[in-house]
This record gives C-alpha cells, sequence and structure tokens, in this order.
C-alpha cells in the first residue's frame, strides 16, 4: 500500500489556512505535519480539517508564535510533546501512526531559526539553536519500542553545499555556518537516522525548499536553501518511493517562504 508524509511550514495556519486545504484536496498526503502554526491550542481550525477527512489532529501550540501540528486521515496514538531548552516554546511532537503493518512513529520539529549573528557569546538566540540540537540528540530513531520513526520539519539549517544557492557566501550566514551543519549531521549519526530526501535525491543535485520575502523575484534570482527535511529509520529506506518538493507553491497567493516536501513509501 501506499503512504506519504508531508511537512510544511506553514508560518500562520490560520493565515494560510485556504492554501493548507487546497494543498490537501491536491494532494491527499496521509499526514501533514505544519511547523510555525502561530495558533494558541483552542483556537486550532480543527473543524476545516475534519471537513476534509483528515479526523485525526495532534496540536501543540502557542499565540503568535513558533507552534506545530500532525495532522492524519489515520489515527495517532502516543502523543508526546518533549520541551526543549527549558524554555516553554511548542516546537515537537510526536505520534504514532500506522500504515501497511507497521508502526511509525513521527517526529514533527521546528528547530529555533538562530537570529542573525552565528555567535554564541553575543546572540542568545543563535546559543539557543546549538543548545537545542545538543538536545536532539537525544532523539533516536530506534527507540527500542518496535517502531519505526520518521522525523520531518523545519530544521532551520541547510547542511550540504548543495543545499544553498552559494555555499562560499552563505558558510558566515546562520543556517549554513559550519557548527550548525555539522551539529546537525552529528544529530543524525548519533541518531541513527537516514536523510531520506538526500537517499533518494543525489547529493550532487541542488534542492531548495525555502525563497526569502525578502528576494524581489525569488523565482529568478533563486537563492533558496533546503531547511525541511524528512529523515527516517534505516528500515524505511528500501520502502521510499518518491519524495516531492512542490516549488511552486512559493508562488501561490499570500504564500509561506518555505514549501511543502512529501515523502511516498510503499508499505506493505
Amino acid at each position: 500500500m501506499s503512504f506519504s508524509i508531508a511537512t510544511w511550514n506553514i508560518n500562520s495556519v490560520r493565515l494560510r489556512l485556504p492554501l493548507v486545504e487546497q494543498f490537501l484536496q491536491d494532494f491527499a498526503p496521509d499526514v501533514l505535519c505544519l511547523q510555525e502554526t502561530k495558533c494558541p491550542d483552542d483556537l486550532f481550525p480543527h473543524k476545516a480539517f475534519h471537513k476534509l477527512g483528515y479526523d485525526h489532529v495532534a496540536i501543540s501550540g502557542q499565540k503568535g508564535y513558533h507552534g506545530v501540528a500532525t495532522i492524519s486521515r489515520r489515527p495517532l496514538s502516543e502523543v508526546d510533546r518533549i520541551g526543549f531548552c527549558g524554555v516553554g516554546d511548542c516546537r515537537h511532537l510526536s505520534a504514532v501512526v500506522t500504515a501497511g503493518g507497521k508502526r511509525l512513529r513521527v517526529h514533527n520539529f521546528y528547530v529555533p531559526a538562530g537570529g542573525d549573528e552565528p555567535d554564541p557569546e553575543i546572540n542568545p538566540k543563535f546559543k539557543h539553536k546549538l543548545g537545542f540540537l545538543e538536545e536532539m540528540k537525544a532523539i533516536l530513531a530506534d527507540m527500542g519500542d518496535g517502531c519505526s520513526s520518521v522525523l520531518v520539519g523545519d530544521l532551520n539549517i541547510a547542511p550540504l553545499e548543495t543545499d544553498v544557492w552559494s555555499h562560499k557566501q552563505l558558510l558566515s550566514v546562520v543556517s549554513h555556518t559550519p557548527v550548525e551543519t555539522e551539529g546537525l549531521e552529528v544529530v543524525r549519526q548519533i541518531g541513527g537516522w537516514s536523510d531520506l530526501i538526500r537517499h533518494h535525491i543525489p547529493p550532487e543535485e541542488k534542492i531548495f525548499t525555502w525563497w526569502s520575502y525578502r528576494a524581489r523575484d525569488w523565482d529568478v534570482s533563486d537563492r533558496g536553501r533546503r531547511l525541511d527535511h524528512i529523515w527516517g529509520s534505516p528500515d524505511l529506506e528500501g520502502d521510499l518511493s518518491a519524495v516531492s518538493i512542490l516549488r511552486e507553491a512559493r508562488g501561490w497567493d499570500r504564500p509561506s517562504d518555505h514549501v511543502p516536501v512529501i515523502a511516498s513509501f510503499n508499505l506493505e
């Protein structure tokens, strides 16, 4: 059977609800993980998703900032929320979904952006980001619970040279500095995760999932970064059938600066 999971930093779920609804109607992933929902739990638009057949919704939100939501056609169980760095931000949500006889634990992450200055001594936002990465090392692909695992979300780091429009020019720019890219790779290796996007799309190929609002013509300049990721436990590599990055979504009316990424699996 086919199973698909999508990740999308929506930059306000209520503001961009029509875009999410259209995306679900057109692409119908089994699970959609949203980040930066910017919505307290009591105002989350559950009814809109129920009308589209997404009856199972797990949320962790706060007013005006951050927030993650996992929306599913299939039942969600064992919902958990981990707080990172002791600051009370809503940046993580996990839940278990069953597909093709497999139990999949889906981690939905929104890693701090880190501000503008890549120096933890003078920039507390960057210090927070590095601390968050340190604590992410505890999230393992194999937690010994019999589940396969998927980790998706806006990790706010473009790790490879081909994940940015210019490796040389962005080496000192937050999201592509060596301390971040190397730190994210340590998280991935310690956790036993496979970068499923790069498992499917060769590392030599440039791919982006984010284009700044500051660009006058984002499509022509194409100064993007791959900030959105889909990782999985290694046993899912053989089940992965497709990865789609919806570049066209950046040109939709009142878009997010991120676009949806979809991973599809053949699960029997």
